[in-house]
């Protein structure tokens, strides 16, 4: 994973933007199939992509996203991999239901590696006092990030690389029954649909106490999934 910082007079409007919230950037990308931007971006083709807010200092207009690092095969990672100080990137949204509802009295939280940037973001933004767990899966050791958080949130930590196995571990933890409860679910489609379907139909948990939103789906490309992720965005309470 690589944190980049970027800077700009127009990132002012991020102020009122939630830990987490939904970043479409515009990556520039020459690969085939790239759509052709409007010179007012500096760009002449771009691959549009999906980024969490990690962090946004409204002082000093600093804006960190956190690229998760697939080797060097979509057109994010080649540009994370390669951005050097003065490069640019363009904002081309931001948006996306809430990831968390501060108000909760026990908050779960649940992703794989592609996750973990909002996850880490909503941790960091919880009060202090807060209680909960938090489920993460990641493919090795390595992957692991010193997160700040709440003493009585319990930071759990999954080494596998096939998404199966993240809902496996879910249905098998407990929190307590009282008080308001909210989820955040992210990452892999089919992981976080399961998920969902644990909460609403198992544990009883009503949509509107839930951020379940897939990330990305196995063995699809980014372009092919990008109508159906919109959908269970618009799904969401």
């Amino acid at each position: 994973m690589r944190r980049i910082r970027f800077h700009g007079a127009d990132l002012q409007g991020l102020g009122n933007a939630g830990p987490g919230a939904h970043l479409k950037l515009l990556v520039p990308d020459l690969e085939a199939g790239a759509t052709h931007m409007s010179n007012a971006f500096g760009m002449p083709h771009y691959a549009a992509r999906i980024y969490s807010l990690r962090r946004f200092d409204s002082n000093l207009n600093l804006l960190d996203v956190d690229f998760v690092l697939h080797g060097a095969h979509g057109p994010g990672t080649r540009w994370a991999v390669n951005a050097k100080i003065g490069d640019s990137i363009a904002l081309a949204g931001v948006g996306g239901p809430a990831l968390a509802n501060m108000a909760a009295d026990f908050h779960i939280l649940v992703g794989d590696l592609s996750a973990l940037p909002a996850i880490a973001a909503v941790l960091e933004a919880l009060p202090s006092q807060s209680k909960g767990l938090a489920l993460i899966q990641i493919e090795e050791t390595a992957d692991q990030l010193a997160l700040q958080h709440p003493a009585g949130v319990e930071i759990q930590w999954l080494t596998a690389a096939a998404p199966k196995h993240l809902p496996g571990v879910f249905f098998n933890l407990t929190w307590p029954t009282e008080g308001q409860v909210f989820a955040t679910i992210a990452g892999e489609s089919t992981a976080v649909l399961a998920i969902r379907q644990n909460l609403l139909q198992e544990r009883g948990l009503a949509p509107s106490s839930m951020y379940a939103v897939p990330y990305w789906r196995q063995g699809w490309r980014e372009e092919d999934y990008h109508a159906e992720r919109h959908r269970a965005v618009d799904a969401q309470p």
